[in-house]
């Protein structure tokens, strides 16, 4: 994953491609919904990006927490392309988006292999991170992959959102990602913070 990361962030690319990939990393929504992204979704007062429900595969409103990586990676494309619509217009018209290969693509142009991962293998890689650290609730990693509860019952009644462990669980997954890119020790990451 250290290896992915520095590839992604050293990549010299078209740079909202760079941050697309970073934000999929970061974020790990379904790629269409990130290459989507559209301004009015953010709030960066409160942190979140608002994924409406036509843009979702569920077709419900989807919350994503953004840690302070994704914070600094969108406030840099909002200096750049912040008078389009779209936080990752397209290097061919700033109306248009991201083309749909755009992601896997650059990884391939960075030696990534389709075997070794996708733009959607995030979400792959996020879930057995996650689930492995012992860290967080399975109800919580699946609430933030957006998955319906495959038990119908439990889905009527259960209308939890697990907010605050997600956003807890967002932050930790992007420290990973830099500890990771920066090939540092845990213990590396949070001196500055004691």
């Amino acid at each position: 994953m250290g290896g992915l990361m520095r590839a992604i962030y050293g990549y010299e690319g078209w740079p909202s491609l760079v941050a697309a990939l970073k934000i999929q990393a970061l974020c790990f929504a379904r790629p269409g919904e990130t290459r989507s992204m559209e301004w009015t979704e953010l709030d960066f007062d409160k942190l979140v990006w608002t994924i409406p429900a036509q843009k979702t595969k569920m077709r419900r409103e989807h919350h994503v927490p953004l840690s302070t990586q994704a914070v600094e990676v969108l406030t840099e494309m909002k200096e750049l392309f912040g008078d389009k619509p779209y936080v990752f217009p397209s290097m061919m018209s700033g109306k248009k988006i991201l083309s749909e290969n755009s992601m896997n693509s650059a990884l391939r142009r960075m030696g990534v292999t389709e075997a070794q991962h996708t733009a959607h293998g995030f979400r792959s890689s996020a879930s057995s991170i996650l689930n492995e650290s012992g860290e967080f609730s399975i109800d919580s990693i699946e609430a933030q992959l957006a998955h319906l509860d495959t038990r119908a019952v439990r889905r009527i009644y259960n209308r939890a959102t697990y907010w605050d462990e997600r956003v807890r669980m967002m932050q930790w997954w992007a420290d990973i990602l830099e500890r990771e890119r920066k090939n540092t020790r845990p213990e590396d990451l949070y001196r500055d913070s004691e």
